[in-house]
């Protein structure tokens, strides 16, 4: 099996492609995981939103997802929020996202520290908008665009990322925009047969296809075992010949070994890994890109 790369020498290289503006961070729900036992943070359970597999046992358990389908993972989110939505309504299925991601929810240190330093274009599948709070704390001027599933309209908001003006976009919808989210079975069969259209129904804006070519790109809160998120790098990379092709960066506790092996191994491997988990690893990021440690 191949093996995760050293981390300080990696978290050099993220260090200069951010000072140098040509950094993208990709933003998993994963970043909202507490800090661990004994961490000098602190993030209380009633200020963080759930991770994926969290939400969806809170939906398993309100629909009797467990009971219909004894068999099934309670944690698969798609299949449950589908079940979810076919019992009850899909404004239902919203309200209890809405409810989970955004009522008395505040952002944590570990992604206020990752606000405060240059990233001018942030990608991120996550429903909640804790981030643009963090921006707007740290003195920014976020501007956003959301997925929509039946068309994409180009704007000037998504032209020219700055690190005082940054771009957030957000892939699978907004829970400000009600009919943006893709989160059962079906929304994703539709977002993943979209990916093949092109012009304004691409739900990849133009605008924003040449960083995600030319830039190294961060992923923090995610795992790579997301076939979902396998299948937009492959597309996006895909007649890129390798020796034009910009680092990605997992940020991954647990890589998955199979996963480390396809993408992580070979001469012209795609993707780094850094088994760490996010309160770890944003200390060491913001020392090295800031000069000065984080503070609890």
């Amino acid at each position: 099996m191949a093996t995760v790369t050293d981390e300080d020498r990696v978290i050099s290289r993220i260090g200069k492609a951010i000072t140098r503006g040509k950094c993208i961070l990709f933003l998993g729900a994963g970043a909202h995981a507490p800090p661990a036992e004994g961490s000098l943070f602190e993030y209380p359970d009633e200020q963080r939103p759930p991770i994926g597999s969290t939400l969806s046992r809170q939906l398993a358990e309100e629909c009797g997802f467990a009971e219909d389908f004894p068999s099934e993972s309670t944690g698969n989110l798609m299949r449950v929020a589908l079940a979810y939505e076919l019992s009850t309504s899909r404004g239902e299925l919203v309200d209890e996202i809405e409810y989970a991601v955004k009522d008395g929810k505040s952002p944590s240190p570990a992604l206020s520290a990752l606000a405060k330093l240059d990233f001018s274009l942030i990608i991120t599948t996550n429903y909640d908008q804790l981030f643009e709070q963090a921006l707007i704390a740290a003195g920014k001027e976020p501007r956003v665009s959301v997925y929509k599933p039946s068309a994409y309209a180009e704007t000037d908001e998504l032209l020219d990322p700055t690190a005082q003006s940054p771009i957030i976009y957000k892939l699978h919808g907004d829970i400000a925009e009600r009919e943006s989210l893709v989160v059962t079975d079906e929304d994703y069969i539709q977002f993943v047969m979209r990916m093949a259209d092109k012009g304004q129904y691409d739900p990849i804006p133009l605008s924003l296809k040449a960083p995600l070519t030319e830039w190294s790109t961060l992923f923090v809160g995610y795992s790579l075992i997301d076939y979902n998120l396998r299948l937009l790098l492959k597309t996006l990379r895909s007649k890129i010949d390798a020796a034009n092709l910009k680092p990605m960066f997992s940020v991954d506790y647990h890589p998955d070994p199979l996963i480390v092996d396809v993408w992580g191994s070979g001469q012209h491997r795609q993707v780094e890994f850094i088994a760490q988990d996010i309160w770890s690893f944003v200390p060491l990021l913001y020392k090295q890109v800031v000069g000065e440690e984080l503070a609890p």
